[in-house]
């Protein structure tokens, strides 16, 4: 996913489904700089990741 995206998905007031891995996941922030995400597993919120944009898919 493009950070550009990334930035949509995180500042629109609908939900949109992303996945990394396959596993649905929620992004916290980004970090332009380092072309990153947070993001945390739905069913699991407690295990925040920091992976690469790129890794990011959206259904």
């Amino acid at each position: 996913m493009e950070m550009n995206r990334i930035k949509q998905v995180v500042s629109s007031p609908k939900e949109i489904i992303v996945k990394y891995n396959g596993v649905p996941v929620w992004i916290q922030g980004y970090d332009e700089n380092a072309n990153t995400a947070r993001v945390y597993a739905r069913s699991n919120p407690d295990d925040e990741m920091d992976v690469a944009a790129g890794e990011l898919t959206e259904e």
